[in-house]
């Protein structure tokens, strides 16, 4: 891993722990944003979202993305037995009729005994929700559910370094880079650069005192 990227991206800064924030300030959604844990019928919504021809360029996802692969793999993710975690955030669509817009999940990072304590995570929200609080949301509940319950100590992510929007996200909530994937991903006919973030738990838990002893 190289520990600096070209400054090859306009959005990018010599010094990448200084990416800039966004400027245009969220909006916020009627109704709310709604966090659930996702089901097996969310197949079509995630393959729509994955899909979208913005989102899709920024993940590591196959182009062509088709319902019944989301089934297959919603089956295996949501098995008895896994730890991998899959939200889905829902926004008020034509009036009270609640949809998909977003997603992200923590996924183990390796099955090696002494990796246990790390988690991958991946998000992605439609192109019209962005900005208004979805990913925020999503983040929100990923990192309580990390930090309070699932027993993770470090979360790892990586992402383009053209993705401005995201990387700021990432920083507000504790991420901090680590490195940089030079050629990292084949995207549209070029190999991009990609920046390596981590998470630590803020407060790691500890054994409580017991009364009385």
């Amino acid at each position: 891993m190289s520990p600096r990227c070209r400054p090859r991206w306009r959005a990018w800064r010599a010094g990448w722990p200084n990416v800039p924030e966004p400027e245009r300030p969220p909006t916020p959604l009627p109704g709310g944003i709604r966090v659930r844990r996702a089901r097996l019928d969310d197949a079509a919504a995630l393959a729509q979202i994955m899909g979208h021809p913005w989102v899709a360029p920024q993940l590591l996802q196959p182009p062509l993305v088709n319902e019944e692969a989301w089934k297959a793999r919603l089956a295996e993710t949501l098995a008895p037995g896994k730890s991998d975690l899959l939200l889905v955030a829902e926004v008020q669509r034509d009036g009270d009729r609640w949809a998909v817009v977003g997603n992200a999940g923590l996924h183990p990072a390796s099955a090696a005994v002494r990796r246990r304590h790390v988690m991958g995570l991946g998000i992605s929200v439609l192109p019209d929700v962005q900005r208004r609080g979805v990913g925020r949301a999503l983040m929100q509940a990923l990192c309580d559910y990390a930090d309070r319950w699932g027993q993770v100590l470090r979360i790892e992510l990586a992402v383009y370094t053209d993705n401005v929007a995201a990387i700021a996200l990432y920083r507000g909530f504790g991420f901090e880079v680590e490195g940089c994937h030079r050629g990292y991903a084949l995207r549209d006919g070029e190999y991009v650069d990609a920046l390596a973030m981590a998470r630590l738990h803020p407060h790691p838990p500890r054994i409580g005192s017991s009364e009385g002893a």
